[in-house]
């Protein structure tokens, strides 16, 4: 059954609580343009759409939106109006995103999206949304759909980029000369991840195979032995992070450790992963992260967890998808605000501010924010490396910029803004 949350309501209630989770004496952060007077009026509404079912909970990425927005409410909301947030969880199944779509933008005319997070709903809603010209900022895009698309731009990478980063490290830094790329068997996101590895692999004169696990039941052990038999020399795990930590378990059982050089894609890289993992897999599992270190000291990092600290209920996941979250949340407040305020509840108008965003940055990445007219989004591809080790992760490599075909066409448009 569909579950609504009602995130704008939350979101509004919030405006007149204290910020209970900060430390004594610590100031409540501000957000946006306001002048720290609640905001009041007429709500501009905003919708999001997320994944949360086996095999993943990609809802942080709106968790940390509607703190974010809840935070502008607190602060003056944007020209004086508070942002009303509207969430629906797709639960992995395109007929629920199909409804959640046509609710949030036909019922409750949403005038943009904000913060989606879905294996599903790029793949269904694409079209939808070139259709009804509203703009997407997602945080948590997964599927080609998601960045071969007119209307849809993501702060975080995906599943792609974050894998031929992770491979590019295992290349240049582990020695790796076959990989076995472990990913799932849906439709635009294992086989496009994995095959752009296989590509980039490829181009260096090296080889990768693709290990694709069925997601209603995943048989870790299966893949391990399948990528055993490849002959590759380094295991790149593209999975979610409980699949993922399965997939490294079953390894440990087979004490394969020194074997292999193991590298990931994002979605290891959470604060609960070095525990999961244990003291076998310390200093031995290299993952790509497509943001910041979490715990990075920039202003909007700190920002970022000060917000959640104040906005978000304590067990929220301060992961990536929750900082790639904030950032949409951000840039789009950063576009209303900057807009003619009589133009802020017209779609088409705010579409139009959306994609003519262009070099927005923030410490939370390593390059520009940029929109543009285009068929093809994907501001985000450079990343840093980080290897769990004593418990924790510590950074390995800085902000690195991504190899390969795919990202010439980015590039290309990063030129013609100006951007490069």
């Amino acid at each position: 059954m569909r579950k609504l949350l009602q995130a704008g309501a939350a979101a509004l209630a919030f405006m007149t609580l204290p910020a209970m989770a900060l430390a004594a004496g610590e100031p409540t952060p501000s957000c946006g343009p306001g002048k720290g007077k609640a905001a009041t009026g007429k709500p501009i509404k905003v919708g999001a759409i997320h994944g949360n079912a086996a095999p993943g909970d990609f809802s942080s990425a709106t968790d940390a939106a509607a703190a974010y927005f809840a935070c502008v409410n607190a602060s003056g909301g944007v020209h004086g109006r508070p942002i009303q947030y509207l969430v629906e969880n797709d639960q992995w199944n395109p007929e629920l995103a199909a409804q959640a779509v046509s609710k949030l933008v036909q019922d409750q005319k949403v005038v943009a999206m904000v913060g989606n997070a879905s294996f599903v709903e790029m793949s269904v809603n694409a079209p939808f949304y070139a259709k009804n010209n509203i703009m997407a900022m997602a945080s948590g895009c997964a599927v080609s759909e998601c960045f071969e698309s007119s209307n849809i731009v993501s702060t975080n990478q995906g599943p792609l980029a974050s894998s031929i980063g992770a491979a590019m490290h295992a290349v240049e830094k582990l020695g790796a000369k076959n990989i076995a790329c472990i990913g799932l068997a849906i439709p635009s996101v294992g086989n496009w991840s994995c095959g752009a590895v296989e590509k980039y692999m490829a181009g260096k004169g090296l080889k990768a195979s693709s290990v694709l696990l069925n997601p209603g039941a995943p048989d870790v052990n299966a893949a391990l032995l399948e990528a055993m038999a490849s002959g590759a020399n380094s295991v790149l795990v593209n999975l979610p992070a409980g699949l993922a930590i399965a997939f490294l378990r079953a390894a440990q059982e087979q004490d394969l450790r020194d074997n292999y050089s193991w590298t990931s894609s994002t979605p290891l890289y959470d604060k609960s992963v070095p525990a999961a993992l244990g003291k076998y897999w310390s200093g031995k599992v290299y993952v790509n992260a497509e943001l910041t270190m979490l715990d990075g000291k920039g202003a909007d990092n700190q920002h970022w967890l000060k917000v959640m600290d104040a906005y978000a209920k304590k067990d929220d996941p301060r992961d990536t998808f929750s900082q790639s979250g904030y950032l949409s949340a951000k840039y789009f407040t950063q576009t209303l605000a900057a807009m003619d305020p009589s133009k802020v509840d017209d779609r088409a108008a705010v579409t139009a501010a959306i994609k003519k965003i262009s070099g927005l940055r923030s410490d939370l990445s390593c390059g520009p924010y940029y929109v543009g007219e285009a068929k093809q989004h994907m501001p985000n591809h450079a990343g840093i490396m980080v290897v769990v080790k004593d418990g924790g992760f510590q950074k390995v490599r800085d902000c690195y910029e991504y190899e390969g075909p795919y990202f010439t066409p980015l590039v290309n448009a990063e030129k013609a803004l100006g951007l490069r």
